[in-house]
């Protein structure tokens, strides 16, 4: 093999295992990104079937029901609601009328089964992407 060809194989495999690391780390890039989708787009089933994905809003007062280790509510943009179930131990400022991001799939059943539940840490903030579904929400209504 002559020294060009030799250089020209060395860039070529170079390439190649760049080419494959990139497509690995992409490849685990879109396996943990969970989308954002508001409750209005989930009713109207906009929501990624078979993905993990966040759905963030108000829980609805008078529906946080537990059950063992399992929590139910529902968690509304104010034009639509989600219901919600969660098995695990709930943030200490996870309240009814609260900003909540609840992150998981949607059942076949159309219960929304949360893996991870976020909740707002004081009296001025909720997250963006649920206030901007909030009032998108209250801007649709009449």
């Amino acid at each position: 093999m002559k020294p060009r060809q030799k250089r020209i194989a060395l860039i070529a495999g170079g390439l190649a295992s760049l080419a494959i690391a990139a497509g690995l780390a992409l490849n685990a890039l879109d396996s943990n990104i969970a989308l954002y989708v508001t409750p209005t787009e989930v009713a109207a089933g906009k929501a990624p079937q078979g993905k993990a994905f966040r759905i963030g809003g108000l829980v609805k007062e008078g529906t946080i029901k537990r059950q063992d280790m399992t929590v139910s509510f529902i968690i509304t943009d104010t034009a639509k609601e989600i219901p919600v179930a969660y098995t695990g131990i709930l943030p200490d400022l996870f309240r009814d009328g609260k900003g909540a991001v609840v992150q998981g799939r949607l059942g076949s059943d159309g219960v929304f089964a949360a893996t991870e539940v976020l909740a707002k840490h004081d009296e001025n903030y909720m997250p963006p992407e649920a206030k901007h579904a909030i009032d998108q929400a209250q801007k649709g209504k009449p």
